[in-house]
């Protein structure tokens, strides 16, 4: 029924022209942005034509006997067209995990794009990942996120927050110094959790030259003064925290808190949704009290990203 190729760079246009009309990818799989990191990973993404026509496409890795739908994207199952159906996504599953097998393939471990976002229903891979693969959910992470038409109010240790930025004169402006935020978040995630940004600071600088539309940066400021800031990733109808951080002296002064009040009730009022992104480390195993504590204040609340398994007998 289908016919399945294996992405080359010569399909880099038709590759990109779907994601772009598709009902739930995002900016993070065109090509342009998967492929920066391309030297870390095999690739091994799929494109699914039915009666010569591209139906589906996966971003996807292989390394070993695994493949994965793909180490390097937050998230990175089946993205479809409007038109797919049920009946057709589950002889799809059936179809792609016999290719897999021809290629010696032993399990799959998949990571489906979380429902919002998508720009219409887009969960026929979530179904037959039970129904067909008899897939298990083997990591569950939690996210936060605000819905524009259900929005709560600030909690008031955020609001004493913006208060404090406000007598300090603390302003938010968008910015293009990535190399200060990279070093401000480098040296927070360094001494709290002895780990270093995913992204590199020529790395951040190459996407947003990419994707400057998508990729944004706000900082806070004390005069000129760099107090920390926030990158943003902004997809169709998610706008995505990719990294948040402030210095000893933002912290000290409301500096995050003043910068997301501008941000979410300003700047990005129009959004759909607001995702601050993950709050558990260790594959789920364990929430950072914190930090979520810091985003449900400004009235998130939980959306999963899973991971689920299946081997290939």
């Amino acid at each position: 029924m289908f016919t399945i190729y294996r992405y080359s760079s010569d399909k880099q246009s038709a590759w990109d022209a779907f994601i772009a009309k598709s009902k739930n990818g995002t900016f993070l799989m065109y090509r342009g942005y998967m492929d920066y990191h391309s030297d870390r990973f095999v690739d091994c993404s799929l494109m699914f034509y039915l009666k010569e026509k591209l139906y589906a496409v996966i971003p996807a890795n292989i390394c070993g006997d695994t493949f994965y739908s793909h180490q390097g994207l937050t998230y990175g199952g089946l993205v479809m067209n409007e038109k797919c159906t049920a009946a057709n996504i589950l002889q799809l599953f059936e179809e792609m995990n016999e290719w897999l097998k021809g290629q010696g393939v032993k399990k799959v471990v998949y990571k489906p794009i979380p429902h919002i976002y998508s720009s219409m229903p887009a969960e026929e891979d979530l179904y037959a990942l039970t129904s067909i693969c008899r897939a298990r959910l083997v990591i569950r992470d939690i996210s936060s996120a605000i819905f524009r038409n259900h929005r709560m109010k600030f909690t008031e240790s955020r609001k004493a927050g913006i208060r404090k930025a406000q007598r300090k004169g603390l302003v938010v402006r968008e910015s293009t110094d990535f190399a200060t935020f990279w070093h401000i978040l480098h040296d927070n995630l360094l001494s709290k959790y002895a780990v270093r940004p995913v992204h590199s600071v020529d790395e951040l600088e190459l996407l947003h030259a990419r994707f400057p539309e998508n990729i944004r940066l706000y900082m806070v400021y004390d005069g000129t003064e760099p107090m920390g800031g926030t990158l943003l990733f902004l997809t169709t109808e998610v706008l995505h925290t990719q990294y948040i951080s402030a210095n000893a002296a933002g912290k000290a002064n409301g500096a995050i808190d003043l910068l997301f009040d501008v941000l979410i009730n300003e700047v990005y009022a129009h959004y759909q949704y607001i995702d601050f992104g993950k709050s558990t480390v260790s594959e789920s195993a364990d929430l950072n009290h914190k930090l979520i504590f810091q985003k449900e204040g400004f009235g998130s609340r939980a959306i999963c990203y899973d991971t689920y398994e299946y081997t290939l007998s």
